[in-house]
């Protein structure tokens, strides 16, 4: 077997395990396979028109046609259509994000020991209104407020003032929030592999895991409290990080090159295979 057919087995061959969870979910939401069929359309002639364009040349029906497998009245049609609604915007949740960031980071929103300050949900210049205000734009404070306490991130306290829970934002109820994450977080792990896929050496991404194949069940519990604590540890740290160097553009240097710039981490389990050793 050649090199082209070694690769291209192996593309399918993680297409097939790639797709085994998302039909799972797919087929939960009763999402049918037709409906999967047209957004995936939609992806390859959009992916193909803006992204594997001949250097030089402005990108044509026929060319995404060839590239899709698609017929050209069928890419003519994809283009012409909207592209198909989305019904989960990442706004708010990065609004809410913003927001504990602010909280946990903003010198004027901290108590003198140095912790994040229990804030008057309106009044002053250390309100929640205020926080809000500044570091989620024009997104009504009732409204951030109403979300942080819902998924556990704010308490109310007796005094009514509010007091920072946690500094990570996790929808807990909503499930259109969490799909929303499917495909924002699982959208990033694919591209950093497929960077990965192109680019070696000092250009590659990070991309690891620790993994051991056969585990006693009864040390989950321990595991998975003690990887949520030093994952949630290093993530606080690369925040702060971050947040001294993100801004806002600047106005003396229109056009300069910005990045979205993160690191996540997930934790997984799964029934051990029979007779497997173990992996690190």
């Amino acid at each position: 077997m050649d090199a082209t057919n070694r690769v291209s087995l192996a593309v399918n061959a993680a297409v097939l395990m790639l797709l085994r969870p998302l039909c799972r979910l797919l087929l939960r939401y009763q999402v049918p396979f037709s409906v999967f069929e047209e957004l995936a359309k939609h992806v390859y002639v959009q992916t193909a028109m803006e992204d594997f364009g001949i250097p030089g040349k402005k990108p044509t029906l026929s060319r995404a046609s060839i590239l899709t497998g698609l017929t050209r009245k069928d890419v003519q049609r994809l283009v012409a259509e909207p592209e198909p609604l989305r019904a989960v915007s990442q706004e708010g949740y990065n609004r809410a994000a913003r927001v504990l960031t602010g909280w946990a980071r903003d010198p004027d929103f901290r108590a003198i020991d140095g912790s994040p300050a229990a804030l008057d949900p309106q009044e002053g210049p250390a309100s929640f209104a205020e926080l809000v205000r500044r570091h989620s734009g024009d997104m009504p404070a009732r409204a951030v407020l109403d979300e942080l306490l819902r998924v556990g991130a704010v308490r109310r306290r007796e005094d009514q003032r509010l007091e920072l829970v946690t500094r990570a934002y996790i929808p807990q109820g909503g499930e259109v929030e969490k799909l929303g994450i499917l495909g924002s977080d699982v959208g990033d792990l694919i591209a950093t592999i497929d960077h990965n896929l192109q680019h070696g050496g000092t250009d590659a991404r990070y991309q690891r895991k620790v993994m051991y194949r056969s585990v006693p069940a009864d040390i989950r519990p321990a595991f998975r409290a003690l990887s949520a604590n030093q994952s949630q540890a290093l993530l606080e740290r690369l925040d702060a990080w971050l947040s001294e160097h993100d801004s806002d553009p600047d106005p003396q240097k229109p056009g300069a090159e910005r990045v979205r710039l993160g690191l996540g981490i997930y934790y997984f389990e799964a029934p051990a295979a029979p007779d497997s050793p173990k992996e690190n």
